[in-house]
């Protein structure tokens, strides 16, 4: 079996600021895949998906370019403004670029925006309507406080693939599950939606969490979705502030432990090779 880590990002300081990294952040330097390439290959994976950091349209060119040039790259998650006319007319236009080919789905920071129901605004449906179309999946990152809107816009767009980025955030550090564990099985009721194992060692405790801490958490996601609608995601490098890669990798393989071989398959490859067509 293909392993496929279906979450990560890469980015370069001095082609642009992310203004999301703290001032005093580890995270503020430079992350390449060649930094990813020998931590993933160390830990089984073979190939990735990445996924987009910031809400400008120069990003996904670069990233579908630097897909095109190495071989671990299986797809991109990129991004593009929903709101805007043409949107149909761009995400062609991306599909021509250089690794074209790459763009698997889209993403955007629904977690910034101030509307709770931003993902159910008419001019955003119209938008998602149009990645529907275009035969690419839609990933979610949100808050568990967006959840609702998640699940009524993945209920009006049964045609769009919705992927639920890091298990929507859950509290894990407070160790509360309610009422993140209905929304989430609410929103895995619906048969358009996967979601990731994946940034749960940043939701908990970075400095001291345990397996035993993430446990009701993946277990819930694997009791709502099933191991054919769960994908493996490392977050890197923003894993990197609680756990290094092999540790982020090492926890997902013990919390899917009790699955059998075909179950596992599909959790760290099966899945994400279906949902993003790698």
């Amino acid at each position: 079996m293909t392993v496929v880590d279906a979450h990560h990002h890469v980015w370069d300081l001095s082609v642009r600021d992310q203004d999301w990294i703290a001032s005093d952040s580890p995270l503020r330097r430079n992350f390449t895949i060649e930094d990813l390439a020998p931590e993933a290959r160390a830990a089984g994976v073979e190939r990735t998906v990445l996924v987009q950091t910031v809400t400008v349209p120069e990003e996904t060119p670069e990233f579908l370019a630097l897909a095109a040039g190495h071989d671990m790259i299986a797809g991109v998650v990129g991004w593009t403004d929903l709101i805007r006319p043409d949107v149909a007319d761009e995400l062609a236009r991306l599909r021509e670029l250089p690794g074209g080919a790459h763009l698997k789905g889209i993403r955007h920071q629904v977690q910034g925006e101030p509307d709770p129901e931003w993902l159910v605004r008419p001019d955003v449906r119209r938008g998602l309507t149009a990645v529907a179309a275009a035969g690419l999946v839609y990933d979610l990152v949100v808050l568990p406080y967006q959840l609702p809107a998640c699940a009524e816009a993945a209920a009006s767009l049964p045609h769009l693939t919705f992927v639920l980025d890091h298990l929507g955030k859950p509290p894990i550090a407070s160790g509360a599950l309610e009422p993140w564990a209905a929304d989430v099985r609410a929103l895995a009721a619906l048969p358009n939606t996967v979601c990731k194992l994946s940034g749960m060692v940043t939701e908990a405790d970075p400095d001291s969490w345990t397996i035993d801490d993430l446990r009701p958490y993946a277990d819930t996601v694997l009791d709502a979705f099933g191991p054919d609608r769960l994908m493996f995601g490392s977050d890197w490098p923003v894993c990197s502030l609680a756990a290094t890669y092999g540790e982020v990798v090492s926890a997902a393989r013990e919390l899917t432990a009790g699955l059998g071989t075909p179950e596992r398959d599909d959790v760290f490859g099966g899945t994400a090779t279906r949902t993003y067509g790698l």
